[in-house]
């Protein structure tokens, strides 16, 4: 709701002149701040009305003076009049601002995109990865290009993003960028954020999200049967850093972890756990929530084949992993020598480890999820899709149920 304006005129009577006469001056009040100013009127406190705010008498001099505090008030009043035409909310810094003459800086949005992503920047490897920095460089660019794509410049005033504005940069990324809907949906949602931050700090006085809708598509995830798995553990290798891949993978496969994960383990994150055995004790680097997983034995096996290797004993890392385009690229080679008919990257060794390696053999999701580090279970139903192993698993039990319920009989008995 916008603030009232109260006017009040009053003498400062500290400010005697040597005629002994006092000013007047004007005090604006909105929202508890008050602006004073001096009237340029000067007058003997005696003639002073206090509770009518004027001068008493009906001379010629009452009527001059008080004629000039009602041109000031007029002022006032015209100044809230014109907020409120040009849809302004009126608070003290937009008054002031009127008053004065002088213009509130415009906000653009690149700048402020900017401001943000620098922000990220300076706190990669701390609060953020390096690949979310990337993600808002690239939502960066694409807002650029359909700012000019659409208004053919190269800002534009956060004040005139609008509804309209929303479902246009929507547009743009489905039809020119060829986005698909998820990927679209994610870029307005960086862009969201951007907006957010506008709101909070009082730029921006209506959510251009407000009526906007954009839903995901939910993917299906792959992930590696067992029989994929065996295929690739027992697999010989010629080349020396496709079996160092295929190892990490693999690691990756009965451990849950993210590439950025495995990359920051060190001797350090290995801990005897509640139960007397190896666990790996990390906060996750996406999250940073703690992650807790006992170490199974393929795993162990992997840390002991790499314990002696040189860059791991050097700069004390658990395992000796490549960079995340490199594991990716030689995954894909992995895949070809294994007949695996998948699309390969590092990230499918996760959702493995959450479908093939633990749901599928009875753990609970409550379980998965806390090892998988996620901080609510809907992310981990997202991951977990339940096999056609563990379906037909629980069935057999139920079918043995009712074999043994012999005296069971549907319909009628007559």
């Amino acid at each position: 709701m916008d603030a009232p304006i109260s006017i009040l005129f009053y003498l400062k009577r500290a400010k005697v002149n040597a005629q002994g006469l006092v000013p007047i001056f004007q005090r604006i009040t909105i929202n508890r701040q008050r602006l004073d100013n001096s009237t340029g009127k000067f007058i003997d406190p005696e003639k002073w009305h206090s509770e009518m705010s004027k001068m008493k008498g009906a001379s010629e001099e009452a009527r001059s003076l008080n004629g000039h505090l009602d041109q000031l008030k007029s002022k006032i009043l015209n100044i809230e009049k014109n907020l409120i035409k040009k849809d302004i909310p009126i608070t003290f810094e937009t008054f002031k601002n009127e008053l004065t003459g002088k213009k509130e800086r415009e906000r653009m949005v690149i700048p402020i995109f900017q401001e943000h992503n620098r922000k990220i920047k300076e706190l990669v490897g701390q609060q953020y990865a390096v690949g979310t920095l990337e993600r808002y460089e690239t939502s960066l660019k694409h807002t650029k290009d359909f700012i000019f794509w659409k208004y053919n410049i190269t800002d534009l005033n956060i004040e005139k993003i609008d509804h309209s504005f929303i479902t246009e940069y929507e547009f743009y990324l489905r039809s020119e960028r060829k986005c698909a809907n998820n990927t679209a949906v994610k870029y307005i949602k960086n862009f969201h954020k951007i907006i957010n931050q506008c709101l909070a700090n009082g730029w921006l006085n209506k959510d251009p999200f407000a009526n906007y809708k954009a839903k995901v598509k939910e993917v299906v995830r792959e992930f590696l049967s067992e029989a994929e798995i065996e295929e690739m553990i027992n697999k010989e290798f010629v080349s020396e850093r496709l079996e160092l891949v295929r190892d990490i993978f693999v690691f990756s496969c009965f451990t849950g972890l993210a590439y950025i994960d495995v990359k920051q383990l060190t001797p350090d994150n290995i801990s005897l756990g509640i139960d007397g055995d190896k666990w790996i004790f990390q906060t996750r680097q996406k999250t940073d929530t703690p992650s807790k997983i006992p170490l199974l034995p393929m795993a162990q096996e992997i840390i002991d084949k790499y314990a002696e290797y040189p860059v791991c004993k050097n700069e004390k890392r658990l395992l000796p992993i490549l960079s995340n385009q490199k594991m990716n690229s030689y995954l894909k080679e992995i895949a070809d020598v294994c007949g695996i008919k998948k699309d390969l990257t590092f990230h499918i060794a996760r959702h493995t480890f959450a479908t093939t390696i633990t749901l599928s053999n009875g753990v609970p999701i409550e379980t998965v999820s806390k090892m998988l580090g996620h901080t609510n279970l809907k992310t981990t139903q997202h991951y977990a899709k339940i096999l056609d192993k563990k379906i037909s698993n629980d069935m057999m039990i139920l079918k043995e149920k009712f074999k043994n319920t012999s005296q069971m009989k549907f319909g009628n008995s007559n």
